[in-house]
């Protein structure tokens, strides 16, 4: 059997985590051709430098992909990059600074450590993987090249289905759900999260059929759930905490509207957001801000203007395009035109195939990508939905 290129993947996170289901969601796809090999951060970051850095002089990388700009994973490449030839890989979904100085939750040691951090993590890497459009012209504009490969999805995991059992079981039956997923993260500064939109919505909706369902935890779920007590709104906002990840399909599937909500900022303008891709796979349809990726590839009616990094008029924006979508309901049913969007820009095995041509690029001469010749003829040919690289391993010349 011919001998497969190592390449190391460092996920800054857990296994169960966003990073850590991107990391193995490429590895499936790519082991055909390589010999990826995992670890994950565990809860102690400056311990799980020395931890990678232990792992990759096992390993002996030729490539060593690092998953989300964080501390640990960056040191131990960086720190393997002085006694070894291996190539280096930052994959970032952020513009970590300026995301730091928005949210108002680190001090000014904390801001400089960070831009540190991202400036160090730039000049070690051969290569960075960005997900969004956005944020690669962001880069290019510092005169830095950058791939974009966006946050995945795996549609044979996340599809549209029925959900009214679990709708009932929740108290959400007989009535419009808005809905959204992600980290409720409070920013003291602002005065707001992730979610702080929707309970403004279905405060401004209370004369409708409409209630919100709020996926994730955080920081600033309880100021969420003080705010809808304050507005009176506790039957009509559920909070279903954070899931498991194989449960995130039901519940997206019982939402009829799911909210992506960015700041129109640097930090939101760079972010695709995890989420989007999720919501879409599900036939979901979506009402955005009309910020960065989403706004690259989302229909108009999709989209909501957003302004600044608070906007105080962007709920009465959303709760006027909500009211007069309910007054057509049958435009929110667009299943089909919401999956072929994850499709054809947030499938796994479209995202591999740029990984794929990324690791190539970077390993040396003595091993090259497979011609036509030597993939499988029943490779040659996927359905876009699962569209997979499965060519033979890459050979020592």
């Amino acid at each position: 059997m011919a001998e497969k290129a190592v390449i190391a993947f460092l996920v800054n996170g857990e296994p169960a985590g966003a990073m850590g289901i991107r990391a193995r969601s490429f590895e499936q796809r790519l082991r055909d051709e390589f010999d990826v090999q995992l670890a994950y951060r565990t809860t102690n970051k400056v311990r799980s430098i020395w931890q990678f850095l232990r792992f990759l002089m096992r390993i002996r990388p030729e490539v060593c992909y690092v998953f989300d700009m964080s501390f640990s994973g960056v040191l131990a490449a960086g720190l393997y990059r002085l006694i070894s030839p291996c190539r280096i890989v930052v994959d970032t979904g952020d513009a970590i600074y300026e995301l730091s100085k928005s949210t108002g939750n680190r001090s000014a040691l904390g801001l400089w450590l960070t831009r540190l951090l991202e400036r160090y993590a730039l000049a070690i890497s051969d290569r960075v993987v960005v997900r969004s459009h956005p944020h690669q012209e962001l880069f290019a504009r510092r005169g830095i090249l950058a791939t974009v490969v966006p946050d995945g999805v795996d549609t044979g995991q996340f599809f549209p289905r029925d959900e009214a059992q679990l709708r009932r079981e929740i108290g959400l039956h007989d009535c419009i759900v808005i809905g959204l997923v992600g980290s409720l993260v409070w920013s003291p500064r602002w005065q707001m999260c992730y979610g702080s939109e929707l309970v403004e919505v279905i405060d401004r909706l209370r004369d409708l059929p409409v209630k919100g369902l709020i996926v994730g935890d955080g920081s600033g779920m309880p100021e969420l759930q003080k705010l809808c007590a304050a507005r009176g709104l506790e039957d009509r906002v559920v909070f279903a905490g954070r899931l498991p990840y194989d449960q995130l399909p039901r519940y997206l599937n019982a939402m009829d509207i799911c909210l992506s909500t960015q700041t129109n900022d640097v930090a939101g303008q760079v972010r695709t957001t995890g989420k989007l891709p999720l919501y879409l796979a599900c036939g979901r349809f979506v009402l955005a801000s009309e910020v960065g990726e989403a706004a690259r590839v989302l229909s108009p009616e999709m989209l909501v203007p957003y302004q600044g990094t608070k906007d105080d008029q962007y709920g009465a924006r959303l709760a006027d395009r909500i009211h007069g979508l309910l007054a057509h309901p049958e435009s929110i049913r667009q299943s089909a035109s919401s999956v072929a969007i994850a499709n054809e820009h947030f499938e796994y095995g479209v995202l591999a195939a740029r990984v794929r041509d990324t690791l190539y690029g970077l390993l040396a001469n003595g091993w090259h990508k497979p011609t036509k010749e030597e993939v499988p003829v029943e490779s040659r040919s996927v359905e876009s939905r699962s569209v997979e690289s499965r060519s033979v391993p890459a050979r020592r010349s």
